[in-house]
């Protein structure tokens, strides 16, 4: 992946400073004292020096679950959000030449709040959000003279460009989704034992139905009810809803839009989920 980032970068170059007729090389070499000293061509050095967490944007770390329409759910972690730090140097033999380069290179990145959609491969095609660009951020590389020592070459201007990639470490699971639930409860005969419920003692059992309901009015208009209850709930995400502390037995279940009947169906407690077109 972080290949595939290079090269979105060398293109993103290329294409807006523009470089035509390959006039310039775009590399993400280290810029060693070595490798300078075997330059032919004007160059602009893309070298990434450090990767790290982007604290700022970490959300926490939590199950989310997306509904399939076979009957399953596929359950997904937040990506981590990673900072990739580019320091971008311009190499020729002229000073000018460099102080041109590098200017045209700003101005390229400047023009780009985040990576362009068309140049992104297919994978980082699954972001979930664009993947911004910082640009000569003053926070971004305190001390460039350590890195230059460490690359053992002289220290020149450079521009800091830096990269957020969400990456998923997770495996996703697909679990079918729960259809039905039961919750038992009554006293138990062994203390130590609660899990198991006394027979003799007898035992109480409740219900939850849900299901969705799919219509094209606005979600929020729209809420559910069981007729004999008097209970009336609101739809929620992707028309989904959901009645608990139920007896088994036959029931009516209304949908109900500002005050109009829209539907009535008979339902049975306990039940798979329901399906209502409206």
């Amino acid at each position: 992946m972080f290949h595939d980032l290079d090269q979105v970068i060398r293109q993103l170059l290329i294409r807006e400073i523009p470089v035509k007729n390959g006039e310039v090389d775009v590399v993400f070499d280290q810029p060693t004292r070595e490798w300078s000293a075997r330059l032919s061509r004007p160059t602009l050095n893309v070298f990434l020096h450090d990767v790290r967490e982007n604290l700022k944007l970490r959300k926490s770390q939590e199950w989310f679950v997306e509904r399939q329409p076979d009957g399953t759910a596929i359950q997904r972690r937040t990506p981590v959000r990673v900072a990739l730090h580019y320091m971008i140097t311009a190499w020729a033999n002229d000073p000018d030449d460099e102080h041109n380069l590098l200017a045209r290179a700003l101005m390229a990145l400047f023009r780009q709040p985040h990576l362009p959609d068309e140049l992104l491969p297919e994978s980082l095609q699954n972001q979930p959000m664009p993947i911004p660009l910082q640009v000569a951020q003053e926070d971004t590389l305190r001390n460039p003279a350590d890195v230059w020592n460490a690359l053992d070459n002289e220290v020149r201007p450079a521009i800091t460009l830096v990269a957020t990639l969400a990456l998923d470490p997770y495996q996703p699971l697909v679990t079918p989704l729960v259809r039905s639930r039961e919750i038992r409860f009554g006293q138990a005969d062994d203390p130590a034992a609660l899990h198991e419920l006394a027979e003799q003692a007898g035992t109480s059992a409740y219900w939850t139905i849900g299901g969705t309901v799919h219509t094209d009015k606005p979600l929020d208009e729209v809420r559910v009810a069981l007729v004999e209850r008097g209970i009336s709930v609101p739809l929620q995400e992707e028309g989904r809803f959901a009645i608990g502390r139920l007896r088994a037995g036959r029931y009516t279940l209304e949908v109900k839009a500002n005050g109009h009947t829209l539907k009535r169906q008979l339902i049975n407690v306990p039940s798979p989920d329901y399906e209502l077109d409206v």
